[in-house]
């Protein structure tokens, strides 16, 4: 399931199915789709999971029968977010997985525990990646890490992962959402407007 709450207009979005290891089914995606839209009206949006998983990406069973893994619910949500006007942070508290990457890619800043890794097993699968996904990959990391992650399946511990540009802060799992709190401690005290300029301004 999908929680979302409110707190000094920040909008905090956490995937709740540790069961699972927080794989994403096609509701759970429509849902996300829906907050992210109108976190348009808050001043920050921050997305993690639950447990020591952020997520594993799409739901193996939905894959098998709703072909979930290509649908463009995926691009819609790193679009919706990556058009946000407010600051967008990914608190990776675990492992990202598949398809979640590309919503973590969407954000403005990555804030990760040492415990993460990350991995994007598109080749092995046979699949294709978003293609917004594959451009920001390539943005972040530049061209041949992207390729080495999209390509040969390279899965990235966080630390190779903050050397390659993909992790901006690593933080010990029992303080990333204090660290994600103190971070926004300065956004809440801004105004919308000077938040979207700002954001404007950096290309």
């Amino acid at each position: 399931m999908i929680t979302s709450h409110l707190k000094d207009d920040i909008r905090y979005i956490t995937i709740d199915r540790t069961s699972k290891a927080n794989a994403i089914t096609a509701n759970m995606l429509d849902e996300m789709i829906e907050i992210a839209g109108v976190s348009n009206e808050n001043k920050a949006l921050i997305i993690t999971g639950s447990g020591k998983v952020f997520s594993a990406g799409a739901d193996l069973d939905e894959v098998k029968k709703k072909d979930l893994a290509t649908s463009p619910k995926w691009e819609l949500l790193s679009d919706t977010i990556h058009r946000l006007p407010c600051v967008t942070i990914a608190a990776i508290n675990g492992t990202v997985a598949g398809g979640a990457m590309g919503m973590v890619l969407a954000c403005d800043m990555r804030i990760s525990v040492p415990e993460a890794s990350f991995f994007y097993p598109v080749v092995k699968l046979g699949y294709l990646p978003q293609p917004s996904d594959a451009l920001r990959l390539s943005k972040i990391c530049g061209s041949s890490r992207a390729k080495l992650i999209l390509l040969a399946g390279q899965k990235l511990t966080c630390k190779t992962a903050y050397e390659f540009g993909l992790v901006d802060e690593i933080v010990a799992g029992n303080n990333i959402l204090s660290r994600i709190d103190e971070l926004c401690l300065g956004i809440s005290n801004s105004k919308r407007s000077q938040i979207s300029a700002i954001k404007e301004m950096i290309p």
